[in-house]
């Protein structure tokens, strides 16, 4: 399968590299062609890998992941182009973070919308599938380097791309039992307000390698 991965940041390196490892071919995709980021990371993951604008990767995917930084991610995704997003899966990645006040960030649409739908609303033709944004990169690609039964969520308004998204996260260590379908694409409120538990989570382990299970 091919996949367009836009975004050169940890999470769309880190998410491109598994996804070439497990035999894909992956086109990253950035405002220029040439990144420094990109063209490093292509030089390293060899013959499957390339990179381009982000209207190339778009292009070039059979599924996308929108790696990029939320508050950048409709204009990045309006580059990318309408056409080249019709009809394909989407797995929004990003969380809609706003630095403006300092540190921590707070969100940016938050409680009655989020980045999820607010790219479904911006591109009605794409299946867009919110998933993998309560995680930090290293688990998104390596479930298994933590112990039990942790789960990644997936929402959106399309059944079908919430099945092939699935399918896609099986092949990134995450089986179907640990995947847990959280409904339509507002669901995307809940899993980008974790963010805010997340961090303070992290802060108090030390650490962004942990998840969460639930007990059922």
């Amino acid at each position: 399968m091919r996949f367009g991965v836009l975004g050169t940041g940890t999470v769309g390196r880190a998410l491109a590299t598994k996804l070439v490892d497990v035999g894909h071919d992956v086109c990253m995709g950035s405002r220029r062609a040439g990144n420094d980021k990109a063209v490093a990371w292509a030089a390293a993951a060899g013959e499957r890998a390339s990179q381009g604008t982000f209207a190339d990767a778009a292009a070039f995917g059979d599924v996308l992941f929108n790696c990029t930084s939320g508050a950048a991610s409709l204009d990045a995704l309006t580059a990318a182009g309408e056409e080249h997003l019709a009809g394909k899966v989407l797995v929004d990645v990003a969380n809609p973070l706003d630095f403006s006040h300092g540190m921590p960030p707070t969100l940016s649409p938050c409680n009655t919308d989020s980045l999820g739908e607010a790219i479904q609303r911006a591109f009605p033709a794409t299946r867009v599938v919110k998933a993998l944004n309560t995680i930090n990169a290293d688990v998104m690609v390596d479930p298994s380097s933590l112990p039990g039964d942790h789960v990644v969520f997936v929402c959106g308004d399309d059944d079908g791309a919430k099945r092939d998204a699935t399918s896609v996260l099986g092949e990134l260590g995450w089986p179907p039992g640990r995947v847990v379908d959280l409904g339509d694409i507002s669901a995307a409120r809940g899993t980008e307000m974790y963010l805010m538990l997340w961090l303070r989570v992290m802060r108090s382990l030390g650490t962004p390698h942990f998840n969460v299970a639930l007990a059922r």
